[in-house]
């Protein structure tokens, strides 16, 4: 079995997966060169339990697994086990060995390593005739797991049928050639892309810049100003760099703003929230709505993330009654900002208090004694809001704490307005150092007073 010239390179560390027609219409000599072509493409890979590890199934009318990524450690023991494969001669049901790949062959108990390490999952599948049966859901299904899949097609292959198995683009990961013989001149082409750092191997769906390391990649934020977000790919404008505050909205939802323009509201306060660093250590962010009565839609405690604030906003039901902004105001007051609700000590507590016309109460009562009692409140108003009532709800200021447009299309403006002031206003954002360092003061002093206790107890004895 002869083997390619390609020198050995320092390729990454792979899960990597051959699925192999094994069907009756490739002939037996074609059967060795596929053999073949799978041992001089494994050559320039380093294949062991910390590198590349190395599995395989073939497929004709059923999957025959030949071995899983834990079953070898070592490229001469994959070489040999290649050389021993028989062929199936049955028929051609590729799209049940995608569906095994995905579900067995790249598990971790089959020896895929775990998905947190980022090690690249690849398949390289060689058929040779239509599938039996139907592989586009299962073969979309394996990519949107994580599998980048190779899909080979020799002779007759309908090159359709191909680009719904391969990933994309297409270009670099569907080939298709005349005959087994030319399977070969592949070679050339996995070297150069297995190669590659991480980044280019895999589909790394980073939102701004891929970063390889030697085993892995990470996604970094390539503009100041942004955070990587939870999950790990996306990117977030950041407000106040690690700043910290309990938040609460209190929303208009009477009839005069109407459904349409209700939720371009929704959509401003998902956009305030993207910008905060929300976590269970970070910013945490409550939401009122009010009409005739008031409505906690949910506290400062509930959420943790800003994808479950996200949802939960867009789940709000319109009220569509009347305008007690007053009432709302006292209701934050009274209960938003208490510790019940999840209201932190020593944690900026901040209110945006959104309204598009007249109050049919009074607001100046209950904004004065947020204020008094710390909450720094912002005054949002569109349309027909009454710019004096807006200035006895917003604190001091007016230039820092008031925001007004004419019409619901503005609100664009004023969201990068508001979220530009959150950020610089430095009597809200209070960095985690100095939150981290009151806890840890408040948690000696509460092993001091223990410690007292103690004393007290062993010398009344």
């Amino acid at each position: 079995m002869q083997k390619s010239g390609f020198n050995p390179c320092k390729a990454v560390p792979l899960d990597f997966v051959f699925v192999i027609d094994s069907s009756r219409s490739i002939r037996p000599n074609d059967y060795e060169k596929v053999k073949t072509f799978i041992v001089n493409l494994i050559q320039f890979l380093e294949i062991g339990p910390d590198a590349t590890r190395v599995g395989l199934l073939q497929y004709g009318s059923v999957v025959q697994p030949e071995f899983s990524l834990n079953t070898f450690t070592s490229k001469a023991e994959v070489e040999q086990a290649v050389r021993n494969m028989r062929h199936l001669a049955t028929g051609t049901m590729t799209g049940l060995a995608i569906k095994y790949a995905m579900e067995t062959s790249f598990t971790e108990e089959d020896g895929a390593r775990a998905a947190h390490l980022h090690i690249p999952r690849i398949a390289v599948i060689v058929t040779d005739g239509r599938p039996q049966d139907t592989v586009e859901q299962v073969a979309a299904q394996a990519r949107q797991a994580g599998i980048q899949i190779f899909a080979i097609g020799v002779g007759r292959v309908d090159m359709n049928t191909l680009k719904t198995i391969g990933s994309e683009p297409h270009s670099e990961h569907v080939h298709l050639v005349a005959n087994f013989s030319q399977i070969e001149t592949l070679i050339s082409v996995f070297h150069s892309k297995l190669c590659s750092e991480t980044c280019e191997l895999v589909d790394h769906q980073c939102q701004h810049t891929c970063v390889s390391s030697p085993a892995s990649y990470r996604c970094k934020c390539r503009e100041a100003g942004f955070t990587l977000r939870p999950d790990g790919r996306t990117c977030q404008k950041a407000a106040c760099g690690d700043g910290i505050m309990d938040l609460v909205f209190v929303i208009d939802g009477s009839k005069s703003m109407g459904p349409a323009n209700f939720e371009l509201v929704k959509h401003f306060v998902i956009s305030i929230v993207e910008s905060l660093n929300v976590s269970q250590m970070g910013s945490h962010v409550g939401l009122l709505q009010y009409s005739t009565k008031v409505r906690t839609e949910f506290t400062l405690r509930q959420h943790t993330s800003a994808q479950s604030i996200r949802q939960a906003v867009s789940r709000m039901q319109y009220m569509g009654r009347g305008s007690m902004t007053g009432s709302a105001l006292r209701h934050m007051f009274q209960f938003s900002f208490s510790a019940k609700e999840g209201a932190r000590p020593n944690v900026p507590h901040v209110g945006i208090v959104f309204t598009d016309g007249r109050s049919q109460d009074d607001v100046s009562e209950w904004a004065n004694k947020a204020k008094k009692s710390g909450v720094t409140i912002y005054a949002v108003g569109v349309g027909k809001a009454i710019e004096q009532e807006l200035r006895e709800i917003a604190s001091e200021p007016d230039e820092k704490h008031l925001y007004y447009a004419e019409d619901f299309q503005d609100m664009g403006e004023i969201t990068k307005k508001l979220k530009s002031r959150m950020c610089t206003d430095e009597s809200m954002c209070q960095c985690e150092n100095m939150i981290l360092f009151q806890n840890q003061v408040t948690e000696k002093l509460n092993i001091l007073v223990q410690s007292n206790i103690l004393l007290e107890m062993f010398f009344s004895f």
